[in-house]
């Protein structure tokens, strides 16, 4: 996809974009249509490859004959009929028993869980990183800040410790969602499988064809939840997770980087079209944008959740699709928009000491005010428990990358 208005969007590669919820949609019919098959509803001859029918190519007229119905998947299953032949045994079988609603929210859940994946492997690579920084750095001393005023002295392996703590919040939240814990959405008109249970032979059970149907997608089997959102608030809360803690660290970067600061600076700084001087930290700029704007659509997702109504909500359920896009791809574009600002971010322990040295003792007024209330002289060591910190982190990354 290309994208001018979201520089880096490129990074998203196919994450939900048309061509990927187009596959996710024919895979959601495929599996529904072997499950008819196998369960004798559907005679043999109903089998076709629907993934050979439509393609790329179809994509402009779907989206223009999806606005008639309200959702893309009217306009798909008239063309895959068309092109199967009105008579033959699969047009005829071809989502029978299914809704709309089941395609479309089943077919997000296969993009979700794709975009989580990729999100994961960026996590994992920025784990790894900061493990090393924080290893590296746990004993340089550099000025600690509240309030944007300097504060007590601290080393940068802490400060990096906090940015990995954030990291593996989110990396615990989006690996809960891994494997086949996202839910399929199998519940027929109104969710109440009762035009499966009309199309088995007497004595099936209708949830264990969906069960099948779920386990075929690597998706997990559950009632159908078409006014119950939380499936997708899940998704975008963990997204928002991810972007909170890469915020953090860009925040951070974009402070320290100041030149009036100059602890930190990007490896590979952008340009100015007018200041050939100028080495901007895009990567932290782009980052911080994501973490601003992410909230808002995860907001949005929970708004909708709000607002369902009946068994299929007008309005609130079809804003959730392009909210989810525009939420992960920004999430998955800043996933490995941060994994590049850290593996490339230059540390600069000469100059965090000289900031903590022209603070004078000021940074040490707290020890002081400390040890004067046990009636002893202040400690020569100032950094308090930073080593203890830094270990009880990294103990935790060490569970997550041995």
């Amino acid at each position: 996809m290309a994208d001018l208005f979201w520089p880096g969007d490129h990074r998203a590669r196919d994450v939900l974009s048309d061509e990927a919820f187009l596959a996710a949609m024919l895979d959601v019919e495929q599996a529904w249509l072997a499950a008819l098959v196998a369960a004798d509803v559907a005679p043999v001859r109903a089998r076709a490859d629907l993934g050979g029918l439509v393609g790329p190519g179809d994509l402009p007229g779907l989206a223009e004959r999806a606005e008639a119905g309200g959702n893309p998947v009217l306009p798909l299953l008239a063309l895959l009929r068309s092109r199967l032949g009105a008579e033959t045994d699969a047009a005829h079988w071809l989502h029978r028993g299914l809704t709309s609603q089941d395609v479309v929210d089943t077919a997000l859940v296969l993009l979700a869980r794709a975009a989580l994946d990729d999100v994961a492997a960026h996590l994992g690579a920025q784990v790894t990183t900061l493990v090393a920084l924080v290893e590296e750095h746990r004993t340089t001393a550099m000025t600690a800040r509240t309030l944007t005023q300097h504060a007590v002295p601290t080393t940068f392996g802490l400060v990096a410790a906090g940015w990995l703590g954030g990291v593996l919040d989110a990396h615990d939240e989006v690996a809960a969602l891994g494997g086949r814990t996202l839910p399929a959405q199998l519940g027929g008109a109104a969710g109440t499988l009762a035009a499966l249970g009309e199309l088995l032979p007497p004595g099936h059970d209708p949830l264990a064809l969906t069960t099948e149907v779920a386990a075929a997608l690597g998706l997990a089997p559950a009632v159908p939840w078409h006014g119950v959102r939380s499936p997708l608030t899940r998704v975008g809360d963990a997204a928002v997770r991810c972007t909170d803690a890469w915020g953090h660290v860009a925040r951070d970067v974009l402070t320290l980087a100041r030149p009036e600061i100059a602890e930190l600076s990007e490896g590979a700084g952008g340009g100015s079209s007018t200041m050939p001087h100028k080495a901007n930290p895009v990567l932290a700029v782009l980052v911080r944008r994501a973490a601003l704007t992410t909230p808002q659509l995860a907001a949005t997702l929970h708004l909708a959740a709000a607002d369902q109504v009946d068994q299929r909500s007008d309005g609130a359920w079809h804003a959730e699709w392009a909210t989810l896009r525009d939420l992960l791809r920004r999430t998955c574009t800043a996933a490995s928009q941060t994994a590049d600002l850290l593996a490339g971010l230059r540390v600069h322990p000469a100059r965090m000491a000289a900031t903590l040295g022209a603070a004078g003792s000021d940074v040490r007024a707290e020890q002081r005010s400390m040890a004067a209330l046990t009636g002893r002289d202040p400690r020569p060591t100032y950094l308090g428990a930073t080593d203890a910190l830094v270990d009880a982190v990294l103990h935790r990354a060490r569970e997550v990358t041995p």
